[in-house]
C-alpha cells in the first residue's frame, strides 16, 4: 500500500499558548516559544505503525511505501523509516502547498492520506482532493490529531490509534465510509457563539474504536434546569470550602454554570476561580489562560506550610466525541495536568451528552500520563446536584 504523508508543521502551535487556533499566528506562537505538536504526533504515529507491521498483527506480511515531500511537511518526522521523496517543503508553509503536495501525491497514485494537524487542515485536504476531481475525492484520508481543534470525523483518537487504523486499512478489516468535515465557524465565535459547522464530506476508514466521529451539538434549552442545578453543585462546594480553586474548562455547559455561579467565562479558554484571599468570600476570575498562567496561578496556590490547598478541574467531554482532554483544552498540558492531580478532575455533563456516551476519551499527548488514566480506569461524572456517576475512560 502507498500512503501519502502531510505533515502541516505549524498546526497545533497555539494550543498551549491559549489560541483558539493556529491558522495565520504561527510566527506568533513561535515567538512565544511554541513547540511544534504536529510534527512529533506523526512522528509517533509513525513509529508505532513500524511495530505494527513488524508484529504478528500484520499477518500478511503486507508492506508500506510511504510518499512524502522532504522535510517540515513529510520525511523529518518519519526517523529512519524509508520513503518516496516527490518534492520539498517550502521554508514557510501555507493551504496552498497542502493543496500543491495533495495534487503531487494524488499523481503518485497513493491509496491513502495520512496527516497530522487540525480542522483547517482537512479542509485543506478534502477541498483540493474534490478539486481534483471524484475519483480523488474518494480517497481515504486518516488524520493524526496534531491541531487545536479537531472536530471533524476522519482524526483518529490517538496517533497509535491512526497507526491501528493504517494496518487494518491496509489488511482489509475496515472498509471506507463517509464522515464530516466540521470546523468552528470563526464569524460566529467573534459574536461569543461557539458553533461547529459542516464543511463538507471525507472517505475515511469506520473503526468505531479509533475513529473519533464527528462532534456534535447535543445541548438542548430544555437542559436549562439541569445546568442549574449542576452550577448549584459547585456553588456548594465553594460554599464547604472557601479555599477551593476551580479551574473551569471549555464549552458551553461550563460557561452557562458559570453564569448560574455569578461569573462571566471564556467560551474556549481554561479559567481560574480562586480564593480571595483576604479572608472573606470573594471570589478572584482569572480569564482565557495559557499554560504557563494556569501553572502561575495554580502554584501560587499554597498554604504557609507551602502545601497545595484543594483545587478541582472541571471539564465537560465533547458531544459525540467524549474526548474530556486533548481537543480544544490543549492549555491544560501534561505539566498543567500532574499539578493538578488527575484524582481532581471532575467531568460535568448534561443527561443529552450522557446519552450513548459509555465512555471518555483521554489524550494529553503525554504516555506516561495516558497511562496513569488507563489505570485508573473510572472518572467521575457529575450529572445533576449531589449526583455523580462514574464513567469509563477509553482503552
Amino acid at each position: 500500500m502507498r500512503v501519502g504523508i502531510i505533515v502541516n508543521p505549524d498546526a497545533g502551535l497555539g494550543g498551549r499558548l491559549g489560541f483558539k487556533g493556529s491558522d495565520g499566528r504561527a510566527e506568533e506562537a513561535r515567538a512565544a516559544g511554541a513547540q511544534d505538536r504536529a510534527g512529533p504526533r506523526m512522528q509517533q504515529c509513525i513509529d508505532k505503525l513500524r511495530q505494527l507491521l513488524d508484529s504478528s498483527l500484520n499477518r500478511q506480511g503486507k508492506g508500506v511505501e510511504f510518499i512524502c515531500w522532504s522535510g517540515r511537511m513529510g520525511s523529518s518526522w518519519l526517523g529512519q523509516t524509508p520513503a518516496t521523496i516527490i518534492g520539498d517543503s517550502p521554508k514557510l508553509t501555507s493551504a496552498q502547498d497542502t493543496a500543491s503536495l495533495v495534487e503531487q501525491l494524488i499523481d503518485s497514485k497513493i491509496d491513502l492520506i495520512l496527516y497530522a494537524g487540525g480542522d483547517g487542515t482537512t479542509r485543506d485536504i478534502v477541498k483540493a482532493l474534490e478539486s481534483i476531481g471524484e475519483g480523488a475525492s474518494k480517497t481515504a484520508i486518516v488524520g493524526v490529531p496534531g491541531g487545536v481543534k479537531m472536530h471533524s470525523g476522519c482524526f483518529a483518537t490517538t496517533p497509535k490509534a491512526a497507526a491501528e487504523v493504517v494496518l487494518a486499512y491496509h489488511l482489509g478489516d475496515l472498509r471506507t465510509g463517509i464522515t464530516e468535515v466540521m470546523d468552528l465557524d470563526e464569524e460566529v465565535y467573534q459574536t461569543g457563539v461557539w458553533k461547529v459547522r459542516m464543511y463538507g464530506e471525507a472517505w475515511t476508514p469506520s473503526s468505531p474504536r479509533f475513529m473519533q466521529g464527528a462532534k456534535e451539538q447535543v445541548e438542548r434549552a430544555s437542559e436549562e434546569d439541569t445546568i442549574e442545578a449542576l452550577a448549584e453543585h459547585v456553588k456548594t462546594l465553594v460554599a464547604e470550602n472557601d479555599e477551593l480553586m476551580i479551574v473551569w474548562g471549555s464549552g458551553g455547559t461550563l460557561k452557562r454554570m458559570a453564569q448560574h455561579c455569578g461569573h462571566e467565562l471564556t467560551l474556549l479558554g481554561i479559567d481560574i476561580e480562586s480564593p480571595s484571599g483576604n479572608g472573606n468570600n470573594n471570589r478572584t476570575i482569572h480569564l482565557d489562560l495559557n499554560e504557563q498562567s494556569l501553572l502561575e496561578i495554580i502554584h501560587l496556590h499554597v498554604d504557609d506550610n507551602g502545601e497545595a490547598k484543594p483545587i478541582l478541574l472541571l471539564l465537560s467531554p465533547m458531544g459525540g466525541q467524549g474526548f474530556l482532554i486533548g481537543r480544544g483544552n490543549l492549555q491544560l498540558s501534561p505539566d498543567v495536568l500532574r499539578v493538578i492531580g488527575i484524582d481532581n478532575i471532575l467531568g460535568v455533563a448534561t443527561p443529552s451528552k450522557l446519552i450513548g456516551l459509555s465512555n471518555v476519551r483521554i489524550d494529553t499527548g503525554d504516555n506516561m500520563l495516558d497511562e496513569m488514566f488507563q489505570k485508573k480506569r473510572f472518572i467521575k461524572i457529575l450529572q445533576g446536584f449531589r449526583t455523580t456517576r462514574l464513567i469509563r475512560i477509553a482503552e
